[in-house]
């Protein structure tokens, strides 16, 4: 499975979402490839935000060494599954979208409530963690209960 995490800027939630469900999938034996990006390239090369960084290592996670990027359409042939964190980042990704094939693989990361954008908001980070780490551990749960089920 190849999952891919969308924000804004790749430096805040994206990342968090990149790191925890890498780690969460690993935890689990699963061969999964994860990965981050951004719709707006504002950030392109940087590393995390720094609160995003302290806010993971403050729950055991080491996301210091990812590097932001932009999503591109060729991320639509790349993944399996593409999660983004609100309705503004949903739109801006499903623009991209050149089939029904496409669209299926674009959803909000928490089904129907979106992750605040932390970035202007210190108080947030925590909260927007734990809102990530439940929506991963979710997906996780889903895919291994649908998976057990297609086995003959």
């Amino acid at each position: 499975m190849k999952i891919l995490m969308v924000c804004l800027g790749n430096i805040c939630r994206s990342p968090l979402a990149h790191g925890i469900m890498e780690h969460l999938a690993k935890e689990r034996g699963l061969n999964w490839e994860i990965d981050s990006a951004g719709t707006g390239s504002w950030h392109i090369g940087q590393p995390p935000d720094h609160r995003a960084v302290s806010i993971a290592k403050k729950y055991g996670l080491d996301i210091s060494n990812q590097r932001c990027r932009q999503f591109s359409v060729i991320d639509l042939d790349s993944y399996d599954q593409i999660f983004v964190m609100d309705e503004t980042n949903l739109n801006d990704v499903l623009k991209q979208a050149r089939n029904d094939q496409d669209t299926t693989k674009v959803k909000l990361l928490l089904d129907q409530q979106i992750v605040p954008d932390p970035y202007h908001d210190d108080e947030l980070f925590d909260p927007v963690y734990r809102m990530i780490a439940a929506g991963c551990k979710a997906i996780i749960e889903w895919e291994l209960k649908h998976k057990q089920k297609s086995k003959p």
